[in-house]
């Protein structure tokens, strides 16, 4: 894998994640978990479109894996969009 596979990097473009949450409440859920983590600075939620995406700011080197290990304890799965759209 390469480092834009496994981590989000800092900056203004930020990390795509789809989830299985559905409502507004366990969107909160996550984006609250996520915030916990060190160097997160914004969490962005889109609950217009299925299946629902939350997108991730960081000030530094975050592992996807440590983030996908945040949202599984609010019972919901975060998995990362592709790095560029197809």
């Amino acid at each position: 894998m390469s480092l834009l596979n496994e981590n989000v990097i800092p900056g203004n473009h930020g990390k795509v994640f789809g989830t299985n949450a559905k409502t507004l409440h366990d969107l909160e859920s996550i984006k609250t978990k996520i915030l916990e983590i060190e160097g997160i600075k914004n969490v962005l939620l889109n609950s217009e479109i299925f299946p629902r995406e939350f997108t991730i700011h960081t000030s530094k080197l975050i592992t996807i894996k440590e983030i996908e290990e945040k949202v599984m304890l609010t019972g919901f799965h975060a998995i990362p969009k592709s790095i560029f759209e197809l």
